[in-house]
């Protein structure tokens, strides 16, 4: 994609809001590092950018119009190629975020772009847990050369933040990951327990989650069906019904302090994948405000 200076969050009808003057504030990370599968995620940020503009700003749920919140959008961030590095650089920049008590709206790039984010919302809320929505466990130690690797952003989260972590929507997953889940009982919410016509599981997530969330959504939870867009489409994922529910449900049982959408991988020729996305980053608005 031929990328911009800089794309806002919105349709073309309403004037771009200034950071001070806005509640949400949208961050591009475009950054893909050693991807496993599929590849274009690092393009991710511009194409659900790009899509927003097409959608109505009035949710027809709520009858909220969404733009009447506030939202500024950051410029794209490009970090560096070398992970570590990569991962301070987005932790800098959403913390300066954070501490001006915005919600931040982070948007990826492959899943690496969660550590950062993480980071440093658990710095300045300590009681803050995770919810994760993933077809992966993705709590490798390492993968591909790296402990900072999209395959490892749950791994970092339990043993390097130390703060809680509920996953959503999880099919595929190593011996290692396996082994690691029963050593710390974790209680991932399986995508084959999941009953499409009980959403008692939903009422469960939030219970099990602290009182402040950080939500983060791999496109790649969401069956591709839904959404195909993605580096690693697994079958047997959420609907999208299934989704905004439970965002629904935590936006109104918790305080959901920021969240990201992550791993869009454009497939040419299709804008089905990038607007699903942008209109889940609008059920977070007015779901999680």
């Amino acid at each position: 994609m031929k990328r911009k200076k800089q794309i806002y969050f919105g349709s073309n009808e309403v004037s771009p809001r200034g950071f001070d003057n806005s509640k949400i504030v949208v961050l591009p990370l475009c950054y893909e590092n050693a991807p496993s599968y599929g590849i274009g995620s690092q393009d991710g940020p511009y194409h659900i950018l790009d899509a927003s503009m097409q959608l109505e700003s009035m949710d027809e749920e709520t009858l909220v119009n969404w733009e009447d919140i506030g939202i500024h959008t950051l410029k794209p961030l490009i970090p560096a190629n070398d992970p570590e590095k990569a991962v301070k650089e987005m932790k800098k920049a959403a913390k300066a975020v954070l501490e001006k008590d915005k919600f931040l709206l982070s948007l990826g790039g492959d899943h690496a772009i969660s550590i950062g984010p993480i980071m440093a919302a658990a710095q300045i809320y300590p009681d803050i847990g995770v919810l994760q929505v993933d077809a992966h466990l993705d709590l490798r130690n390492s993968w591909n050369g790296s402990k900072y690797n999209h395959a490892c952003v749950m791994r970092r989260v339990v043993d390097d933040i130390k703060i809680p972590v509920v996953q959503v929507g999880i099919r595929s997953f190593s011996e290692e990951e396996s082994e690691y889940v029963k050593k710390n009982k974790l209680k991932p919410f399986y995508a084959h327990k999941i009953e499409s016509s009980d959403d008692s599981w939903i009422d469960k997530v939030a219970q099990t989650l602290p009182e402040k969330v950080y939500m983060t959504i791999d496109l790649d939870g969401l069956d591709p069906s839904v959404l195909p867009g993605t580096g690693t489409p697994e079958p047997g994922g959420l609907s999208y019904r299934q989704l905004i529910r439970l965002i629904k449900a935590v936006g109104k049982k918790r305080k959901v302090i920021a969240a990201d959408i992550n791993e869009l991988s454009k497939i040419d020729g299709s804008n089905v994948s990038e607007f699903t996305a942008a209109k889940i980053a609008t059920k977070i608005f007015v779901y999680c405000l």
